[in-house]
Formats: structure tokens, C-alpha cells, sequence
């Protein structure tokens, strides 16, 4: 493996990781910043969100639910967002493809998993998110990710 290489890898992983820690802390502004401008997030069964501003409204929480996620309301709340098994399909000089499993887990214990399937562009120092599909696989009854 070459070192250029290596250093794609190492900064998709960041991104990853980045998404995945910024949406457990709720720091919305900073998951939506692991994404283009013109990034696009896809969850099955649901229109595809273009753009900042599209992932934004995708990803906020919903009035009827805003108090589910408000850890001023919710004694001890949390998400915890584990990604396994990160597959690198495709890594070119300007693009990668990726595919990974996730399970999320609240204080009820596992909520819902499934699976990721990325690509992502270089921006600066760092891949951004082109695209991102995420398919859940299932949800427990009551599930936190079914109610929004």
C-alpha cells in the first residue's frame, strides 16, 4: 500500500468518526460539516436530503420530539452510535466508496442498526461526504430513531 493511500484512509476514518461523535454530542452544525456543499443524505424509505441546509432540516430534531433528545429534559439521556467493520470498495486519487455496519444504542439499550454505504471527496485535508445512504436494518418497539 502506498503512503497516499494510507493517508486516504486515515482522513475517510476521521470522517466517520467525526460524523458519528458529533451526532452523539447532538452538535448538529458539525455533522452537517462532514458533507460537501452539495452532499446528499439518503435514508431508505425517506426523500433524499441535498445539500447543507437539506441535511440540517433532515437532521433536527422535530418539535414533538425535541424534548426526547434535550438532555435539560432527559435525566441521563444519550446516543451512541458504534460503526464496525469500515470496507474500503473503492479508493481513487478523488473519490472513495466505502461500506460499514452501525448499531445506535440509548439508554434503553440498542434503538436501531443497519448499514452505511458512502462516498467521499477530497476537500482540503479532508474527505468530505458526497453521499451517504444509510439503511436501517431494524428498530426495537419504542425505538428513539422510529419517533422522528
Amino acid at each position: 500500500m502506498e503512503l497516499s493511500e494510507l493517508i486516504i484512509r486515515e482522513r475517510v476514518r476521521d470522517t466517520v468518526a467525526a460524523y458519528t461523535h458529533s451526532g452523539d454530542r447532538l452538535q448538529l452544525t458539525a455533522m452537517v460539516d462532514c458533507f460537501t456543499q452539495n452532499g446528499v443524505l439518503e435514508v431508505k424509505g425517506r426523500n433524499a436530503a441535498v445539500g447543507k441546509s437539506a441535511i440540517t432540516a433532515m437532521l433536527a430534531p422535530k418539535a414533538d420530539t425535541a424534548s426526547d433528545t434535550d438532555p435539560q429534559k432527559i435525566d441521563k439521556f444519550f446516543i451512541r452510535h458504534f460503526v464496525t467493520n469500515l470496507r474500503f470498495d473503492s479508493i481513487e486519487p478523488e473519490r472513495v466508496e466505502t461500506s460499514a455496519y452501525f448499531a445506535v444504542f440509548t439508554p434503553k439499550g440498542v434503538d436501531h442498526w443497519g448499514r452505511y454505504r458512502d462516498v467521499l471527496v477530497p476537500s482540503g485535508d479532508r474527505w468530505l461526504f458526497a453521499s451517504r445512504f444509510v439503511s436501517v436494518d431494524a428498530t426495537v418497539d419504542n425505538s428513539w430513531f422510529g419517533s422522528r
